[in-house]
């Protein structure tokens, strides 16, 4: 059976106990689960429908044509219009829309109508339109998960960055130390923000947006790893000097196995209380290049590529408050959680000497 170290087990309690920070991990946790099946509550396409006694799932089986459901035309069924005539005509047919019967992507052109529009309950945009006519609720809770997406492969890649680099200086020593010391410190002179915007620049624009995604996060995880790997470095280095490390050298342990099974694990501390704070930076930064036109191409569900439009549409105030309010909720969230694991982990506050 699988069992919890007790130290683990003590330090998951005093987490608990920190009102604040659970539930804040609480609510997070549970807009992640949300967004995971963000489809099912905000999708153009209907969860089910019922025609003619056969059932459809079109959520998640794809493009289904007019045909599909008697129609005279072989291009995507508009589920809303569809639902509608069923409606007016007393048909036996029916299907169930998701809450907010849109996507990210999608426009509502109408004749006569300019957009961007308010907050309209009857048209299923609960927050507004923006611009070009896509739903605000829509592009906030697609770009929350975008946001985590990204957030957490950051996240992956500085952690394994920054514990290769921190844990090797760190244990060996020695020249390996000196030289790493100067290299991570120069590295971390680089101005991160201009290096980022020039990279994207150079960019040519007929590349698929995946790989220009997957460019940016390589190219911010490359310039991150630093703060990390020097925390790493310190932690190791106090680690290599006990006795445990001692005995399983003198019982002829292997390096790897020194470092992976005896060292790591007593930085746990240093690598939990850090991962909020990296998340929170990923997501801060994001959003910063997202707003100067530098961050995620459109057009992929960005918070600061809404905070920029919301800037300049200042008459259609309900754009730059959703953004807004969703960044702040979100790093609060974070800050909350980071907050209680540093309290939680923390040596000084919970460890006794005799």
């Amino acid at each position: 059976m699988f069992r919890v170290n007790p130290l683990t087990a003590k330090k998951w309690q005093r987490f608990r106990a920190l009102k604040r920070g659970w539930w804040s991990f609480v609510f997070l946790t549970l807009l992640c689960v949300l967004a995971v099946f963000a489809e099912l509550w905000i999708n153009k396409r209907a969860i089910v429908v019922s025609y003619e006694g056969s059932w459809h799932f079109p959520t998640y089986t794809g493009f289904k044509s007019g045909k599909s459901f008697g129609l005279d035309y072989d291009y995507e069924v508009n589920y809303r219009e569809l639902q509608s005539k069923w409606r007016a005509e007393g048909s036996k047919n029916w299907m169930i829309m998701p809450l907010i019967p849109w996507d990210a992507y999608q426009n509502d052109f109408r004749d006569d109508v300019q957009h961007p529009q308010p907050p309209d309950a009857e048209r299923g945009h609960w927050l507004g339109t923006d611009k070009i006519g896509r739903d605000i609720a829509a592009r906030l809770f697609y770009g929350f998960r975008v946001n985590m997406i990204f957030a957490l492969s950051y996240a992956v890649g500085v952690y394994l960055l920054g514990i290769v680099a921190g844990c090797t200086m760190g244990y060996t020593g020695g020249k390996t130390d000196l030289y790493g010391q100067r290299v991570t410190e120069i590295w971390s002179l680089i101005p991160f923000l201009y290096m980022v915007m020039i990279a994207i620049s150079l960019l040519p624009a007929d590349m698929k947006i995946f790989q220009r995604i997957v460019i940016l996060l390589v190219i911010m995880i490359v310039f991150s790893w630093t703060g990390l790997a020097t925390y790493l470095r310190t932690v190791t280095l106090k680690e290599k000097s006990r006795d445990y490390v001692a005995a399983a050298s003198l019982l002829g342990a292997s390096n790897t196995r020194m470092i992976f099974r005896h060292v790591l694990p007593n930085t746990l501390s240093t690598l939990v209380t850090f991962l909020p704070f990296t998340i929170m930076s990923s997501i801060s930064a994001l959003n910063a290049l997202d707003y100067l036109a530098f961050g995620l191409p459109p057009p992929t569900p960005s918070w600061g590529d809404m905070l920029h439009e919301g800037v300049g549409q200042l008459g259609s105030p309900w754009i730059v408050l959703s953004a807004f309010t969703a960044i702040t909720v979100v790093l609060l969230l974070v800050a909350f959680i980071g907050e209680a694991i540093r309290d939680a982990f923390d040596p000084k506050k919970f460890t006794t000497y005799r």
